[in-house]
């Protein structure tokens, strides 16, 4: 069993061990110490990260038997028995421990005032996760969750004592733990001076103040409880950064206070409703030309005028609002094409007193252009690859068809 220095010292991040066994696991080499300071991943909690020698510690992870294994980056030099330096990188082991400690305010202050027990708990890159056991309706959670923030961070701001002891199960029984421990030789309490008891093997902050600040995130519903998303300190600062970036940039943007900045965005959605609605409009006029034109030039064959038309410039909505003002009227087949240099969009339609099924003609000619399409008798759509031979398929499926 490796000895965890982190768990008599969280701050420590260099030390001196001896190499009791070294190995290799799914391609990655690993050594084993007597003792280290490397928090292995487990308990919601990523692993440090740091050195061994000059060798780059990427991850470490503990094993049944209570050994802890260090995955380095390279194969190392140094052999079983010799002393080796161990790093843990500062900033990593402050933002993990930040999170966890913070994690443990927060969890507790839900619990304080909801009697809400957290059932699940993950640190990840930018973010931690809380699932909490919330009773509450939809409207009322935003507000349980100010009133559990505001109070985590009373704690915080007060810069309470932290400490962290090892007790047997019988001793640990006699606290006021948040959460029930099934380890039954050795328990490690942490205990936030007047505020929390629990069960833990993480990495922690001393006092309070150390976590800076909790701020959550968002939420989210999530297996019958509420999922908290919070970042705590380092990660805090980070977030607000990013976020005050955001608005200084849409108040330059929109050229108005922060104050007025939801004001205006409203504004500007409704105005884009607005000429959305006038643009469809409009663009149905144009369609509506633009299809008398067309079947004003159509020739008629046996009672049925066929418009075959290729376009460079439109979208796939438009090409389809212009079959659909073109068979407004009897006896009309619409055959229409949009293009670019590499794949062409096909839209074909008929009027509803005609006969021919559209389905079979895109198909026909889909399979001809390398491209897939089908849809209904009156009306089918497809894509296809081989652009340039659109203009003759199409002039071969008219003629074939009169």
């Amino acid at each position: 069993m490796t000895e965890k220095l982190y768990w008599r010292d969280s701050h420590l991040t260099a030390f001196t061990a001896r190499i009791v066994d070294a190995g290799e696991h799914a391609g990655k080499p690993y050594l084993v110490l007597d003792r280290t300071a490397f928090y292995p991943t487990g308990g919601g909690q990523p692993s440090d990260v740091g050195r061994l020698g000059r060798l780059r510690v990427v991850e470490a992870a503990i094993e049944d038997d209570g050994r802890i294994l260090h995955y380095l980056d390279a194969a190392p030099s140094a052999r079983i028995g010799d002393e080796i330096e161990g790093e843990i990188d500062p900033k990593h082991r402050c933002e993990i421990m930040q999170q966890h400690t913070g994690q443990h305010i927060l969890s507790q202050a839900f619990f304080r005032l909801y009697g809400a027990e957290t059932r699940g708990f993950r640190i990840s890159d930018g973010i931690a996760e809380i699932d909490i056991a919330l009773d509450a309706n939809i409207s009322e959670v935003p507000r349980a969750i100010e009133r559990a923030e505001d109070l985590a961070d009373e704690i915080v701001f007060e810069d309470r004592e932290i400490r962290t002891y090892e007790l047997t199960p019988d001793q640990a029984a006699q606290l006021p733990l948040r959460k029930e421990s099934f380890i039954t030789d050795c328990v490690r309490v942490v205990e936030i001076d007047d505020f929390d008891f629990s069960p833990c093997g993480g990495t922690h902050a001393k006092r309070t103040g150390e976590v800076g600040l909790i701020a959550v995130r968002g939420w989210e519903r999530a297996k019958q409880m509420i999922r908290i998303r919070f970042v705590c300190g380092v990660r805090a600062l980070r977030d607000y950064r990013e976020a005050n970036g955001i608005v200084d940039a849409l108040s330059r943007r929109l050229t108005v206070g922060r104050d007025e900045i939801e004001a205006s965005i409203v504004r500007l959605g409704d105005e884009n409703k607005a000429l959305s609605r006038r643009v469809r409009d409009l663009s149905a006029m144009a369609a509506k030309a633009e299809a008398d034109e067309l079947l004003a030039a159509a020739g008629e064959t046996r009672g049925r005028r066929t418009v075959v038309r290729i376009f460079d410039d439109r979208s796939l909505d438009e090409l389809k609002l212009l079959a659909h003002r073109l068979t407004e009227q009897t006896g009309v087949v619409a055959l229409l094409a949009v293009r670019d240099a590499a794949s062409a969009r096909l839209v074909f339609a008929r009027s509803s007193d005609l006969q021919v099924d559209m389905s079979v003609w895109m198909r026909e000619v889909c399979t001809k252009l390398d491209g897939r399409g089908g849809g209904k008798p009156d009306f089918a759509q497809g894509g296809a690859s081989r652009v340039d031979l659109l203009e003759a398929e199409l002039r071969d499926i008219t003629e074939h068809t009169k």
